[in-house]
């Protein structure tokens, strides 16, 4: 059964060895080998693991790189942020539709094993999500190909900018899960994960990554990381059903590698929450600088940060809500 729902989903089966793929490719076996690991893949050794698409793409890479646009350790890099990417994505799906199948049968419907109910989700949603995939990966590339243009055309370097980061993290998670069964726990995660995310892309900014009790996401302006911290406090924090949650700023120059972005304003953002009360946003100087008077800030007595130094932190809030 798990030979045919892999042949469902790859379309056929497997007839290469490593050894066989690489030459039928025109490829050095060793070449071959770089690419498939960075892909996320351990080597097959002898055993037949390769289909024609493996062929096709290998065949592609090789042209790629023949030609002289890129080079071969680009290729890797390019190939590993594929492979790391389509893991999480299809370790995610495939838990989504394995959760979906397991209710249907908590709920007395008909359910078929995995493997057959596996089969008829590939069979009749993987054209979709394949066309899908393609049409969100060239709306992202496209969107950041326009930002990296237009850090070219004010002649800075395209992989440093000027940001800020905005790192939200829930309260009391850790003894919070403790007491959360397996269930419980994932859909905790989903949920604060999920209404983050819309809260951060509604509010103009951009997520970045999320480490399950924490969402670390970016925003071109202060004032935009600002509103959409208090939008995330609001959504997350006012929601009796979700745990309080605290959020952390800091503004400054990051550098964007691996889909990530690193940098001072990084890890400083994701001190500040350690420093702040349930449902508060608290801020670094730099923050405080660019925001307008639409925001009230208050100094905070300094505090020793693990990597700062002292560092004097500060509360921030809408100005009307002292106003009502």
């Amino acid at each position: 059964m798990p030979d045919d729902l892999a042949r469902a989903i790859l379309g056929a089966d497997p007839t290469f060895t490593s050894d066989e793929i690489a030459a039928a490719a025109g490829v050095p076996y060793e070449e071959a080998r770089r690419l498939w690991r960075a892909l996320g893949f351990p080597d097959s050794a002898d055993s037949k693991a390769f289909v024609p698409a493996d062929l096709d793409a290998l065949k592609t890479v090789r042209a790629v790189v023949g030609s002289g646009v890129i080079d071969d350790d680009t290729v890797v890099r390019l190939t590993r942020a594929l492979g790391t990417t389509m893991s999480r994505l299809a370790d995610w799906q495939v838990s989504t539709l394995a959760e979906v199948l397991e209710r249907r049968g908590e709920n007395g419907d008909d359910r078929l094993p995995w493997p057959r109910s596996g089969r008829a989700v590939a069979e009749a949603m993987g054209p979709v999500f394949e066309r899908l995939l393609v049409y969100a990966w060239r709306r992202h590339l496209a969107a950041s190909a326009t930002r990296a243009e237009a850090l070219a055309a004010d002649e800075e370097d395209v992989l440093r900018m000027v940001v800020t980061v905005g790192f939200a993290d829930l309260v009391a998670f850790t003894k919070l899960s403790n007491g959360l069964d397996d269930d419980g726990l994932a859909d905790l995660v989903e949920e604060f994960e999920t209404r983050c995310i819309d809260v951060v892309t509604e509010g103009g900014g951009r997520p970045i990554k999320t480490l399950g009790d924490s969402v670390l996401y970016v925003a071109e302006t202060p004032e935009v990381a600002a509103d959409i911290a208090f939008a995330i406090v609001a959504e997350i924090g006012g929601d009796k059903d979700l745990p309080d949650v605290r959020v952390g700023l800091g503004t400054g120059p990051v550098i964007s590698r691996l889909g990530d972005v690193y940098g001072p304003p990084v890890n400083l953002a994701a001190r500040l929450t350690g420093v702040a009360r349930r449902n508060r946003v608290i801020i670094d100087g730099a923050t405080a600088q660019g925001l307008s008077d639409r925001f009230e800030t208050r100094a905070m007595a300094q505090r020793n940060l693990r990597g700062f130094g002292n560092v004097e932190p500060l509360t921030v809030r809408h100005r009307w809500s002292y106003n009502g």
